[in-house]
C-alpha cells in the first residue's frame, strides 16, 4: 500500500512541477497509461511462461514453510 501511494504522491509532484514551469506531458495521458498496461501484461506474461515452461531454480515461491524446532522429537 506504500508503494502505491508513494506512487500517486510522485506522479501528482511532478504534474506540478510541469505545470508551474508550463510544459505539457511527453505523451498525452492515453498513450502513457496504455504502455504502462502493456509493461505490467508483459510482465505478469513473462512471469506465467517462466512459471510453466522455464527453468524452475529462478522461479520465487511465495509459499513458506514451517520450520520444525530441533529439540521437538516428534517429526521422528
Amino acid at each position: 500500500m506504500t508503494t502505491y501511494l508513494v506512487s500517486l504522491l510522485m506522479g501528482l509532484a511532478v504534474g506540478v512541477a510541469y505545470a508551474l514551469v508550463h510544459v505539457r506531458s511527453p505523451a498525452p495521458p492515453t498513450i502513457a497509461l496504455l504502455g504502462l498496461l502493456g509493461m505490467l501484461a508483459g510482465e505478469y506474461g513473462a512471469s506465467l511462461a517462466l512459471r510453466h515452461f522455464g527453468d524452475q531454480r529462478y522461479v520465487i515461491s511465495a509459499e513458506r514453510t514451517q520450520d520444525v524446532p530441533p529439540d521437538d522429537q516428534t517429526a521422528r
